[in-house]
Formats: C-alpha cells, structure tokens, sequence
C-alpha cells in the first residue's frame, strides 16, 4: 500500500484477514468433498512484506512483496493428489481441485497415504503473541539501514566497502484444514536488521556480517549495534592463514554449531529413516552423546521465531525431548513416516519448533580455556556430510587458539570426522548463544577432530 506522501509501508494487518483464510479452506474442503474426494487437507499462506537495502550511503532497493498461495491434496481412497495456484477465484480453486484429483486417480495406492489421525489433532489453539506488526514507511527503513551501514563503515579504516544493510519486515498468515473437521490458523510477524562489510590491509580482503531478528520490532538490536558487530567481525578475519594438519578439538561457535545439530536433526527425520537412508536408523534410545547433554523441543513458546500450535499436518505440537541425558529420545516423525515406520506422528511434519540445546554455563573465555589449544570454526564452506555415514568433512574458516587463547585468524582449511564420533565426543556446550532462531545453540567443544591445512 502507499501512505500519503507515496512511500510503501508494511502498515496493512495480515490478521484482520485471518477469519476470510480459515473459510477459504473451508470452502474448499466441501468442494473437494463434493467433487468425490475420501478425504482432503488444504493450505492456504499469505504473506506482505517490506525490504529497503541501502549501499555505500545511497538507497539501493526497494521491494514490497505481497503473495498467496493455495495448496489443496486429495484423496481417493489411498491414492494421493497434490495441486496447488494463486489464484483465489472461485472457479480457479474448483479446476485446481479437480486437477489434484485426476492425479490421485492415476496415482499406484500408498498404504501410508491419508491424513493424520484425527486424535492428534489440537482440540484448541493457544494464543502465542507471534504477531506484532510494524509500520514502516520507506523513508523510516532507509534511515536505520543507513545508519547500520554507516556505524559499521566507521569502526576502522580497514573497513574498505559495504555489501549493503537491509532492513525488513514481513507479515504472514497460514491457514489449514482436513476432511477431519479441523480448520485452524496463524499469522506472525518477522522484522530483521542485516549488513554485509569488506575489511582490506596489504595480505588481502576479507567479509563478515551480522544480524538482527524478531517477531517485535521494539526487541531489534539497535542498528548501529549490528553494523558495529559485522565490521568488528570482518576486520579480526584479516590475516587469516592456513594451519599446519593436526588431530585438535574443535569448537562451532553459534552461528554454525545450528548447523551441526541440523546434520542430527536430518539423520531422525522420517522421511531419511524409511528410506534407510540415515547414519542413525534404528537409533532410538541409543546412547549418543554424554549423559549431560538434553536437546528438547518447545514449539509454544511466545513470541518465538519457530513457535506453531500444529504442524503441516494439522499435528498439535508439544514441548519433548530430542535428546534426553544423552540418549535420542524421539524422531521427527510426519504422520506419513510414521505410518510407513509403524510409529505415531510425533508434531514434526515440516520441521522442528524451537529446538534448545542445553548449555555447560561456560562463557566463550571458559570453553577457550577448556579447549585449551585447537579451532574455533565460525564459518562452514561447502556441502562435505554423507547422512548415510555421518562422515563428515567441510571447508571451514576461524581462529587458532593456543593456551586457551585466540593467537590468529584461520582460513583455508578442512574440519573432518564422523558425527557419531563428533556426538559422543562433545566435550561442553557453551552458553553463548547469541542469535535467536529455531534452532538455538551455543558453541560446541568436540574433543578431537582432524583439522587439514598447510
């Protein structure tokens, strides 16, 4: 939309149009029914958004986003038909309707196939404050995205050039249904401050970033903090060189030890289990980390990045162990893996909700020291993980530590090992986690891991 002086704000509320989404699915449920679907389960997601990015002072773009979309799968006994469009008219949602259904009917029978269990789904929705909208005209956006950048310009001389700072805001809602009766909703909001910088001196160039994320606008880092944070960052990875080969522990720091634990997370996803396709097949209950250790789930909790009262199944969430005194506690189960696997759906169909690692109450200086000398990795390069393995190898850029103590940059090398190993050797989980997200977690120590260099 445009305010009276022709800006583009984000000042429209998804949410007053939640009720018109919920009977969009209802609507189109009974034309499902009425065309002979079994039984059919229908997404509906809309979505607007403002994005202003500013580079080298000057106004660089500008987007305002506003999408829908409308995924509707049939069925026919078991047989299974998915189609989707964007287009909301009637007589769009009716062919797409009938399209999914000539795919189910030309579609072999899949015994696994069906909704999920009616008594899994959530008999009530609890409210849990993910929508805070902000309203931002372009001019407002482009100041704190100058500012941003201009904090971060002025940290040091080394600072040479911007890759840009960006500020945005979006709003989204997503409604869904099935042939059970169910029919719920939710809107949230995600606000985000962001700068990319190039540090140069005579050895050469290196970039770094930072961020900020919220669903609140009022709870954003400060955006001459992040601009600040980015180009400190990028000027301390000057100098960077390769280190000679060796066996040393190893520490991700949070912004790649999310990714660590994502390798974990897409080894007990169904879908990598009934295709035997995963290093941790039949790994249920099996010691796999420390007996300290406890990664648990918390999918209601207000306010956060990854909360949902249901799945992409309709599945109630519910806060769970992933990983209990060490030991794998629950898979990430859809309610089509869990049939093909025997098992009930455990909430996960699309995801985990707010995972937390638990930490060790060791600050950055603490684990260091624990370390005592080996790689602090802060970026990860590359795609090196087998899932079917767990071997593990990826181009990896940090600091060398020595005596507990960060001596210089590091560039240029390759961390290996196997993540079953990488589990159980998990020396201590620091509590540094800085960043919100879904996935939240501090720097992980690992006691022994090849580091390849020079």
């Amino acid at each position: 939309m445009t305010d009276s002086q022709g800006a583009v704000t984000a000042a429209e509320d998804l949410r007053e149009r939640e009720a018109e989404l919920r009977a969009e699915v209802a609507a189109i449920l009974e034309e499902a029914a009425r065309r002979g679907a079994s039984a059919a389960e229908v997404t509906v997601n809309r979505s607007l958004g403002l994005v202003v990015t500013v580079r080298r002072g000057a106004l660089e773009t500008v987007e305002f986003t506003r999408d829908q979309g409308f995924g509707i799968t049939v069925y026919d006994g078991r047989r299974k038909g998915s189609a989707s469009t964007t287009d909301a008219s009637r007589a769009a949602v009716a062919e797409t309707v009938a399209k999914a259904l000539e795919i189910a009917r030309h579609t072999a029978e899949d015994p696994a196939a069906g909704l999920a269990d009616a008594a899994l789904l959530p008999r009530s929705l609890p409210e849990l404050d993910l929508f805070h909208p902000w309203s931002l005209a372009v001019d407002d956006a482009e100041e704190l995205a100058r500012a941003c950048e201009a904090a971060a310009l002025a940290v040091d001389p080394r600072i040479t050039n911007s890759e840009g700072a960006t500020v945005s805001s979006v709003q989204a809602c997503r409604a869904y249904g099935n042939s059970h009766g169910f029919v719920g909703s939710v809107c949230g909001t995600r606000h985000g401050v962001s700068v990319a910088v190039i540090a140069a001196d005579d050895a050469g160039m290196q970039r770094d970033h930072w961020y900020t994320l919220s669903r609140v606008p009022g709870e954003l880092d400060d955006p001459e903090a992040v601009g600040r944070r980015a180009a400190e960052r990028a000027v301390a990875r000057l100098g960077a060189r390769p280190v000679p080969t060796a066996r040393v522990p190893v520490a991700f720091a949070p912004e790649v030890a999310s990714g660590v634990i994502g390798h974990l997370l897409g080894a007990i996803s169904g879908g990598a289990l009934y295709r035997r396709a995963s290093f941790l097949c039949d790994a249920l209950g099996e010691q796999l980390f420390p007996e300290r250790v406890r990664i648990e789930e918390r999918p209601l909790e207000p306010r956060a990045l990854g909360s949902a009262a249901f799945d992409a199944d309709g599945v109630a969430t519910r806060p769970k162990a992933i990983v209990e005194d060490g030991r794998l506690a629950s898979y990430l189960l859809s309610a089509y893996s869990a049939r093909r696997l025997g098992l009930e759906s455990t909430g996960n169909a699309g995801g985990v909700h707010n995972l937390r690692v638990a930490d060790d109450g060791l600050d950055r200086e603490a684990l260091l020291a624990r370390m005592g000398r080996g790689l602090l990795v802060t970026e990860l390069m590359g795609q090196g993980v087998n899932g079917v393995t767990g071997d593990y190898s990826r181009g990896a850029a940090g600091f060398w530590v020595e005596d507990g103590a960060i001596v210089h940059p590091v560039q240029e090398v390759t961390v290996a090992g196997n993540l079953r190993r990488m589990f159980a050797e998990l020396d201590a989980i620091g509590a540094d986690a800085d960043r919100p997200g879904n996935v939240r977690c501090g720097t992980l120590l690992v006691n022994g891991m090849t580091v390849a260099g020079s």
